[in-house]
């Protein structure tokens, strides 16, 4: 008799065990047998092996079946529908199975992670390998620890869909901030958005805790967070001509209001708002805003700040209104607010508003979104909404 015919034999001679430890000796030498390389089991055999087993594991115990979990959680061979069986039982059986079987698929677990509790969605955040609907699934609980844990996976597969809607979320949840900037498969836009929403959450516990001014404040956290995104690889990558010779001529010589207007009066417009841009430290598209807003004020605030006589700003005012999109005649009335507002404010004023227009759009939009979170009701830290 051959080493698997003294198996089998063993195997009827439990079977007709009926005690407690009969069956559980019979569905643990059964479990070896699924596991054991140098055993080579029939279609057949593996068929009725894996029904004894499946109509066994309710009735044995719990440590068997944890055994037999952790014996199977390995094995590609291992019986799908014992398996989803197994994975379905009580945490400390489903365990292993749920972090490590590559038998179950994803639409049971999908159903696992709806369906049984919040371990088994922990243990499910845990696995070797998760496709992309399977994190959406882990996402969609809305538990704040399964998606971290997912995130800190980096075997998960995660949407770029999904990776954007927890960069918005953690505005408020802490915790997704580490393991969201650690990730590979995070993109440099969505990275850049969580700089400035870290920022200004700093900012605000700073300003809170510290007597400093907030201008000076917003220059060291806008310049910290520029250079971790290497700004000046991620400005444009290709100037226009317009720019490469603002910037060369604003390296060779002073760019004074006279220049600006003699450039104007050639109808050198793009040249004109790459110069401009230099001298005022604005970049597309703020500064195409700050130049043509209706009423001037932009314009007469950077000109302030920037010194320029009031003659030179008129002038100005009007020449650059041909740059302005649909380049309609300019309405008196408009160059007289605009005089009127750079008559009223100082320059120091007109530099602390600048200086403010300066900062990085997305910094600005930051800060207003922490200040108006701080002065509504905190939501659970538990779940995401």
């Amino acid at each position: 008799m051959n080493s698997q015919d003294r198996n089998l034999q063993f195997l009827l001679e439990l079977a007709l065990d009926k005690s407690v430890e009969g069956r559980e000796s019979l569905a643990q030498r059964i479990g070896e047998l699924f596991t054991a390389r140098e055993e080579c089991l029939t279609e057949q055999e593996t068929a009725i092996l894996a029904d004894i087993l499946g109509k066994l594991v309710s009735d044995i115990e719990m440590s068997v079946r944890q055994s037999l979990a952790e014996r199977l959680a390995d094995s590609p061979l291992a019986p799908h529908d014992l398996v989803v069986t197994l994975a379905n039982d009580q945490i400390e059986v489903a365990r292993p199975i749920l972090i490590k079987s590559e038998v179950l698929r994803d639409r049971e677990l999908i159903a696992i992670i709806r369906h049984r509790g919040h371990q088994h969605q922990l243990a499910i955040a845990m696995r070797t390998s998760i496709d992309e609907i399977v994190s959406d699934a882990l996402v969609e609980t809305g538990e704040t620890d399964v998606i971290k844990l997912l995130l800190e996976n980096h075997n998960a597969k995660i949407s770029e869909a999904t990776l954007s809607y927890l960069t918005d979320q953690s505005q408020r949840v802490d915790s997704f901030h580490e393991p969201l900037v650690n990730r590979e498969d995070l993109t440099s836009q969505l990275a850049a958005r969580m700089y400035w929403w870290v920022s200004a959450a700093l900012r605000e516990q700073i300003l809170k805790s510290f007597d400093i001014q907030p201008s000076l404040l917003d220059d060291k956290l806008e310049q910290t967070v520029l250079s971790m995104m290497d700004e000046d690889k991620k400005a444009e990558d290709k100037d226009t001509s317009a720019v490469t010779l603002a910037k060369e001529l604003v390296e060779s010589r002073e760019v004074t209001p006279e220049f600006l207007i003699s450039v104007l009066r050639r109808g050198e417009i793009p040249l004109f708002e790459a110069l401009f841009g230099e001298v005022s430290g604005f970049k597309p598209p703020g500064l195409q805003h700050v130049l043509y807003h209706q009423g001037g004020e932009g314009l007469a605030i950077l000109c302030r700040s920037l010194g320029y006589p009031k003659q030179a700003f008129a002038t100005i005012f009007l020449l650059s209104r041909r740059g302005r999109p649909g380049s309609e005649t300019t309405d008196p009335r408009e160059l007289s607010r605009a005089v009127q507002i750079f008559d009223k404010v100082s320059r120091e004023n007109a530099s602390l508003v600048a200086n403010t227009w300066r900062r990085n759009p997305e910094y600005r939009a930051a800060i207003k979104q922490i200040s108006s979170a701080s002065n509504s009701p905190k939501q659970q830290q538990g779940s995401i909404q």
